[in-house]
């Protein structure tokens, strides 16, 4: 259907990509109309094609599909679009003043004789100028929606577009289309390919060889890859463009020569870079270094003497690899600590902060996610901090991180003279740039994680390069100590990172916990019973797990009937059921209720929370901040229908007000996926393993998802696939150059 009318009212629109709810008049109706409208405002006339929908809770509403900008056809109309206050200088009186005096022909004196204006009392020539100008940037905005429309791109892109070419868009577009490939992440190459040639831009045009170069470097990106092979990248780009080898590799030299992509030799092997990615791995290597060979400023003296004191007057017992880990944290400015669970990684961050605190030396201690800040304050009784929270990160557009880099980020200097990053398997490459960016020299550096767990989801594969490059001090701890031992959550996770399968009844002691059961089940519709069965009474029976407050359920696929989607629905449907009393919110087939265990799956640096704490006096006050980010888990508190907004309270006490074009930030978590998990511990893991793809059953995934599990672990699966896993060592290694770098920074250094 198409509509034409006026935007009579904005009742709410998302700055970011435009998302608008408005109400609408046309000479018939009033309505309410939904959908990405960017640079709507209040008094503009447009044309909308789309459909009406019934909202279970806002009843009929006009989904727009496409718009258009018209101009108002009567005084009247246009008086009213001058005074909503979208054009610089004009109010409501003035408007008045402009429309009564040149009637019909006001928009061709806005546009062409602005020198008019100045007839009406109180507008300069200057001011005229301003009015005209302001008018014809409103207009502009326009034809930049109307023209990507018809290439099939849609308004939500309008916005970055806009904001990054200005009224020249259309312009600059129409020269080289292919410009839209980096404005925007995820955009379809095909589609942009498409718009360019209908424009008239030839199969062999530089332009679109050299930004199908760029694209395939992008795409490679996706998958966690800093650079890819030249073979590989020339074999890609044929297929995509087919055009020849040779004018591939003529425009891969064309693009080194304008500095946009960087070419690494490495032994007879050429590794092709964009710039941005190149330079945020040279600054790592080159800043660890630095670090690294920084004198030694916080070394404390008679260490031996300083441990002894330590263990004679704590709960703290060092075995001799944690006590070597110790020294080595003593002797040099970057320490890398490995090893997986039960190893004493958490003993020897407990030892740092007890060992520093007493020099009146100030440790700050961190981790990637909030949930795994969260699991470090209460492991070391020692507050703990997001990385983006303490590096004052703010908003980071992930669309940029594709464009040349200029210059090194230098944030808020972190104020500690130890700094320990928590879970450094799970810390990408641009993390790490900011993150080293942010380290004083002579600080100390002390990086714990487990290199075996799956890779950061951001590109990079920075703890295995640092590792792998044998350039910084590293400690690897193997020995599970006897306390670990007794568990067979641990064991059975050592014996999988070892290539094994899970203990046999043979190796089983009486001194063992109870805490891991693997149950056999091939079918996969008995194995969803069980995993609801054990949801809804079963561990509660046995343990007094509750699902709410204990028991996480974890797959690694989103898809099937063992997947993220339905496990979330069957959950949903028997652990929070439907209910007169419980408000919902629904988006698309999915229904938000009230009671939902929920999880943010996007970085939002914007999100407003507020937060109830006890300050130094006892007293209750409020704390308020911005940032919810990827991975965060919580409850839905509150579903209010009036202002259409849902409160969610995350599991540190944050409590946040989503609005209804914000739900697509959030997901159930009733079930989340393996990759999800990682950073956090649960009392209580289920996990489920049916088949699937192979990238998803490898032997890091089903190591990462053992070792989620702090007091009980219950994997439901069969002997085929498990089995499988173990065998199929991820085969996906990254794309990277960061040990390469280490390694010949170290060496030119020695």
């Amino acid at each position: 259907m198409e509509l034409k009318g006026e935007v009579a009212d904005i009742i709410y629109k998302n700055e970011v990509n435009g998302y608008t709810i408005a109400v609408f008049e046309t000479d018939e109706e009033t309505t309410t109309i939904v959908g990405y409208l960017p640079f709507i405002n209040t008094g503009d006339t447009i044309r909308v094609v789309g459909d009406f929908v019934e909202h279970r809770d806002y009843g009929l509403q006009f989904k727009v599909e496409t718009f258009e900008k018209v101009m108002p056809d009567t005084p009247e109309a246009l008086e009213k679009y001058l005074a909503a206050g979208n054009i610089k200088g004009v109010g409501e009186a003035t408007a008045k003043k402009i429309v009564r005096t040149f009637r019909e022909d006001t928009i061709n004196i806005l546009k062409y004789e602005y020198d008019k204006l100045t007839q009406i009392r109180g507008i300069s020539e200057k001011k005229a100028k301003e009015i005209s100008d302001s008018f014809l940037e409103n207009w502009e905005v326009w034809h930049i929606v109307e023209f990507l429309e018809k290439f099939g791109i849609g308004a939500e892109h309008a916005k970055k577009v806009y904001d990054k070419y200005g009224v020249n868009a259309i312009e600059e577009i129409g020269a080289n289309p292919y410009i839209l490939v980096e404005i925007t992440r995820g955009i379809d190459f095909k589609q942009i390919d498409k718009m360019a040639l209908d424009l008239g831009i030839e199969y062999n045009n530089e332009k679109r060889i050299k930004s199908g170069i760029k694209y395939a470097l992008i795409c490679a990106t996706y998958n966690g890859n800093c650079c890819v092979i030249k073979e590989n990248l020339i074999e890609f780009v044929t297929n995509l463009l087919g055009v020849s080898i040779e004018e591939i590799e003529d425009n891969i030299i064309n693009l080194k020569t304008e500095e946009e992509i960087i070419i690494e030799e490495r032994e007879d092997e050429q590794w092709i870079y964009l710039e941005s990615f190149f330079e945020t791995e040279q600054t790592v290597a080159s800043r660890l270094l630095i670090i690294d060979n920084e004198k030694n400023k916080k070394k404390i003296s008679n260490i031996d003497v300083e441990i002894e004191t330590i263990e004679q007057q704590s709960d703290i017992y060092l075995s001799e690899k944690q006590k070597e880990a110790v020294k080595a944290i003593n002797n040099h400015n970057v320490t890398i600590i490995t090893g997986g669970p039960g190893t004493g990684k958490t003993t020897i961050i407990k030892t740092i902060i007890e060992l520093y605190k007493r020099k009146k030396e100030k440790v700050v201690l961190c981790a990637p996610t909030g949930r795994a800040a969260k699991r470090m304050t209460e492991t070391t009784n020692h507050e703990a901090s997001t990385l983006h929270r303490l590096l004052e990160i703010g908003k980071i557009n992930e669309d940029n991180i594709y464009t040349p880099k200029r210059g090194e980020y230098t944030g808020a200097p972190i104020d500690a003279d130890v700094v320990v990053v928590d879970e450094m398997s799970m810390v990408d490459i641009f993390l790490m740039s900011y993150l080293l960016g942010c380290i004083y020299k002579g600080t100390k550096l002390v990086l714990v994680g487990d290199s075996d767990q799956l890779s950061s989801v951001g590109p990079g594969s920075v703890l295995k390069d640092i590792i792998n490059s044998e350039a910084l001090t590293t400690i690897k701890l193997d020995k599970i100590f006897r306390q670990a031992a007794k568990s067979k959550i641990v064991l059975n996770a050592h014996r999988v990172d070892n290539g094994e399968g899970f203990l046999t009844k043979e190796e089983l002691s009486n001194e063992m916990k109870e805490d891991f059961f693997y149950i056999k089940e091939y079918s996969q519709e008995k194995a969803l019973n069980e995993v609801i069965s054990l949801c809804t009474g079963r561990l509660e029976n046995y343990g007094d797990y509750n699902f709410f407050q204990n028991i996480q359920v974890i797959t690694p696929t989103k898809k099937g009937m063992l997947g993220t989607r339905e496990l979330n629905n069957k959950l949903q449907e028997v652990l929070n059921p439907e209910a007169i009393d419980k408000q919902e919110k629904k988006r698309g087939k999915i229904i938000f209720r009230v009671g939902d265990r929920v999880m943010q799956i996007k970085n939002n640096y914007d999100m407003y929370w507020e937060k109830e704490i006890l300050n130094e006096f006892g007293e209750q006050e409020k704390e308020v901040g911005s940032g919810i980010f990827n991975g965060e888990m919580g409850t839905i508190e509150d579903i209010n229908i009036s202002d259409k907004t849902i409160q969610i309270r995350f599991d540190d006490d944050r409590v946040a007000w989503y609005e209804p074009s914000e739900l697509e930030q959030i997901e159930h978590s009733y079930a989340i996926t393996i990759h999800k998990a990682q950073g956090s511990e649960f009392d209580v893991v289920i996990m489920v393993v049916p088949p699937s793809s192979p990238i998803l059953l490898t032997r890091n995934l089903l190591y990462t998802g053992i070792t989620r599990a702090k007091k009980l672990l219950i994997v439901i699966g069969s002997d085929k696939v498990i089995s499988y896993m173990i065998k199929n060592v991820d085969s996906k290694k990254r794309n990277t150059g960061l040990e390469y770098k280490i390694k010949n920074l170290n060496n030119k250094e020695e």
